[in-house]
């Protein structure tokens, strides 16, 4: 037989000859650890790692970062333990500021994540150099007793669409101008000055979507300047920890709602927050089109009050498509004042109840939303409280007796 020379080709490197592009889309979805790591694969990869646009620095990269550290000289960290300690807290300020100076790319995503920064200057150049590469997605959240002094170079990233702040403390400066850009803001921060708060939200005037945690009472929410975000999509505000002074009026919640033309997804949180009726409740009977997702999460149905907000909101909302509820474990046996002849057809097509306890009032609720939403697909209910099959026996017989104006709705249980 003839042997054929020269027919033999060696194999191609597919993944290193693709373009640098996808390279860099594959390396922004791995973990900052892993991306470091393809340097070792060969000498082509040695410098790709440096052409991310995307660095996320959290927990887990320094807790990694750490680990390692222990691993190679855990004798010596066992010896000298109080000043390695104090070495390890100043690391990660020179870990971070070497890894940026290494960037030769845009940087258009940051995400610092971290449990002390010691050196607010540090802080202050990293946002400085960012704001020159291009960012347009900013995180930072501190894990320490004392919140994270926000760096003043943060008001000059102008193109700025989404920003993340937890645990963070500011003062808006004179010089800001806004950011024109910001499409979404999520915020767990205290300010020097409340009123500084509506003066932020005014100058986002593209803001669709507004995350709010840790609020003690509706009035350190400006319901004016809220209202003002016209094109605000998507709203999730959290409350808790409320007393009979401070109490979070249902009333303001609605007149926010109903002033937000575009609003689509509504989160509401009350961490053992309670609600009063306040002001003349007849006055928001009115609807809100656009809502296709609401959430309600620790409410206290056994309470009057809020039974009869959670169902007013719902009935305002005609064109609701998925509802999840998550009860509370307050116990209030308060019967809510409820006029079930406002009622109307929903376009309900998914329900979640979370954490169900079985009471009259979730009953009366899911009775209400099985006859009135004839689209409905799916409920699902998850329960952790019945603590014996009987009483899991009597509330399935209670719920198979509810009229369903769907005729293919599933109701799904999982007991957990």
């Amino acid at each position: 037989m003839e042997l054929i020379q020269g027919t033999h080709k060696a194999p191609q490197d597919f993944i290193s000859n693709m373009p640098d592009i996808v390279i860099n889309n594959i390396l922004d979805r791995l973990p900052f650890g892993d991306v470091v790591r393809t340097s070792v694969l060969s000498r082509t990869w040695r410098f790709k790692w440096t052409m991310i646009n995307q660095l996320v620095l959290d927990v887990d990269f320094f807790d990694s970062i750490e680990t390692e550290e222990e691993d190679e000289d855990e004798e010596e960290e066992e010896e000298e333990e109080e000043e390695d300690d104090d070495e390890d807290e100043g690391n990660k300020e020179s870990i971070v500021s070497k890894i940026l100076r290494q960037l030769r790319g845009p940087i258009t995503k940051f995400e610092l994540s971290v449990d002390d920064i010691s050196d607010a200057d540090d802080m202050d150049n990293w946002i400085l150099f960012l704001s020159r590469r291009g960012l347009k997605d900013l995180t930072l959240m501190s894990w320490d007793a004392n919140p994270l002094e926000l760096p003043t170079h943060l008001f000059s990233c102008v193109e700025l669409k989404h920003l993340k702040l937890r645990n963070c403390s500011f003062s808006l400066p004179p010089t800001f101008r806004g950011f024109p850009n910001l499409l979404s803001l999520d915020l767990c921060v205290e300010f020097e000055d409340n009123t500084q708060l509506g003066e932020f939200f005014t100058r986002c005037p593209l803001l669709e979507k507004l995350t709010m945690d840790d609020l003690f009472e509706m009035d350190k929410v400006n319901i004016v300047e809220i209202a003002k975000q016209e094109n605000l999509k998507i709203l999730s505000l959290k409350f808790h920890d409320s007393d009979d002074e401070t109490a979070t009026s249902s009333c303001n919640i609605f007149e926010l709602v109903g002033s937000l033309p575009k609003l689509q997804e509504l989160h509401l949180d009350f961490e053992e927050c309670q609600l009063i009726e306040g002001g003349d409740k007849k006055s928001f009977f009115t609807a809100f089109p656009c809502l296709k997702v609401l959430k309600l999460s620790d409410i206290c149905l056994d309470n009057g009050i809020m039974f009869s907000f959670a169902f007013e909101l719902i009935r305002s909302s005609p064109n609701l498509q998925t509802l999840e509820i998550t009860p509370s474990n307050w116990n209030a046996d308060s019967p809510p004042q409820v006029d079930y002849s406002t009622t109307r057809l929903l376009q309900l097509q998914s329900v979640m109840f979370d954490c169900l306890k079985g009471s009259e009032n979730e009953l009366r609720l899911m009775k209400y939303l099985l006859a009135c939403s004839p689209s409905l697909k799916r409920m699902h209910i998850f329960s952790r409280f019945f603590s014996s099959a009987e009483e899991k026996v009597v509330f399935i017989k209670k719920l198979l007796k509810l009229y369903r104006a769907s005729p293919v709705v599933e109701i799904e249980l999982f007991w957990y």
